[in-house]
């Protein structure tokens, strides 16, 4: 087996104002670096776009009549300062939540050790019943359901290292004694949520926020004195990750102070409670990363890591 790469020129379609973050050129330049030859390995498979029902699993339909209502036909629109919309834009965020759906299915049949799904816009800000913070629908969130719902698996955790919390998928998740929700990410910052006290209806919600000027030392403790215990006592049968890189030291947009090791060892520890407890299965989405080389080296990192360990 080896890792699947899951990505679309539907993430190249979801265009943003000219200085927004959140631009094309995100997604050419992690495809640019998944394009090297020690990437030839991975496995390129073909990413549906969402249907209705798959969104459904996490969103009402009132959310999905009131993006189709909003999306325009040309030019670009807002939903808030963050969150705009382009005729491109619904196709998208549908094809990015079809890649992790299809990604869980691969590595479930086993057609995969691991995935990643280099796709955009992001998905963890989205609410249940709201687009924000350059999110439309849970990606992450919705995969893990799917894993559940349709698969039938009786624990799936979404690992959340992104520098801003993933707000969408812990209110998604809230309520579901079947998932595990971990975040580290820096604290005070957008969207504001992730304190230690959000623990979610179940317990299964585990928030550790690091301060302004955190680095390798502060992150890695937080996942290792933190979240993964809790992780290990849930023994999750599948984990999905939000895999952000922009708590990097060059990102524009927070400050933290990490580097590429850091995230080449956040993977390996993920990995390594896959192989404990879920037959090494993971699926990893990307999120966050707004400079480009930082975010083209990191995820290219990330991904070594996924190769090596599902040899």
């Amino acid at each position: 087996m080896t890792t699947a790469l899951f990505t679309h020129d539907d993430g190249l379609a979801h265009e943003t104002p000219p200085g927004h973050p959140e631009r094309i050129d995100r997604l050419h330049a992690v495809r640019q670096a998944l394009g090297a030859e020690r990437f030839a390995p991975l496995l390129r498979d073909e990413m549906p776009r969402a249907t209705d029902a798959d969104l459904l699993l996490c969103h009402p339909q009132a959310h999905l009549d009131t993006l189709a209502a909003a999306a325009p036909e040309t030019g670009l629109v807002p939903l808030d300062p963050d969150t705009w919309m382009s005729p491109g834009t619904l196709h998208a965020a549908r094809r990015a939540v079809g890649g992790a759906c299809r990604a869980v299915d691969a590595v479930l049949a086993g057609t995969a050790a691991n995935a990643f799904v280099a796709m955009r816009p992001p998905g963890h800000h989205a609410e249940p019943a709201r687009a924000m913070g350059f999110c439309y629908f849970g990606t992450a969130a919705i995969a893990a359901r799917h894993a559940l719902d349709r698969h039938g698996l009786a624990r799936v955790a979404v690992l959340d290292f992104d520098v801003h919390h993933g707000n969408g998928t812990q209110a998604i998740l809230w309520d579901e004694p079947r998932s595990f929700y971990g975040s580290s990410h820096q604290m005070p910052l957008f969207p504001g949520t992730g304190a230690p006290d959000e623990t979610g209806a179940h317990d299964t919600i585990v928030n550790a926020p690091l301060r302004a000027g955190a680095g390798t030392g502060a992150f890695r403790r937080a996942w290792d004195e933190t979240i993964l215990p809790r992780l290990d006592a849930f023994a999750p049968d599948l984990i999905i990750v939000s895999a952000g890189f922009d708590a990097h030291r060059a990102d524009p947009l927070a400050s933290l102070e990490l580097g590429i090791d850091d995230f080449a060892w956040i993977t390996s520890r993920i990995c390594d409670l896959a192989d404990a407890h879920a037959g090494g299965r993971v699926v990893s989405t990307l999120e966050g990363g707004y400079d480009l080389s930082a975010l083209a080296a990191s995820a290219a990192a990330h991904v070594d890591v996924l190769m090596e360990r599902g040899e």
